[in-house]
């Protein structure tokens, strides 16, 4: 699956647009996390187990969005995006969304 932020694909033309896909997970914090979260503020610095934690949520919403697209008969994504919004204290909806395209080469 090729994924682009722009509006199309450099070496590639558009032949068919299939509509918006989306992935979408939500997580949420643990206690443990939390603990370990607190103790790394302890020395400043980053927060590698909330880095995980986001980057983890990211790659989900990611690949559940492409199997969106490859289920609708795509094989390009363009105008990729990232959202996210917390639903309620420490649970955190994550977004990927864009344009399933089908695309060949120029």
């Amino acid at each position: 699956m090729i994924v682009s932020t722009t509006f199309d694909v450099a070496g590639y033309r558009i032949v068919r647009h299939l509509g918006v896909v989306r992935g979408i997970t939500v997580r949420s914090r643990s206690v443990v996390g939390n603990f370990a979260g607190a103790f790394q503020m302890l020395f400043g610095g980053q927060l590698s187990i909330y880095v995980n934690l986001a980057e983890r949520a990211r790659q989900e919403a990611f690949d559940l969005m492409c199997q969106h697209a490859g289920e609708g008969g795509a094989n390009a994504i363009v105008g990729m995006r990232y959202d996210a919004n917390e639903i309620m204290s420490g649970v955190t909806e994550v977004l990927a969304y864009g344009t399933a395209v089908r695309v060949e080469p120029v």
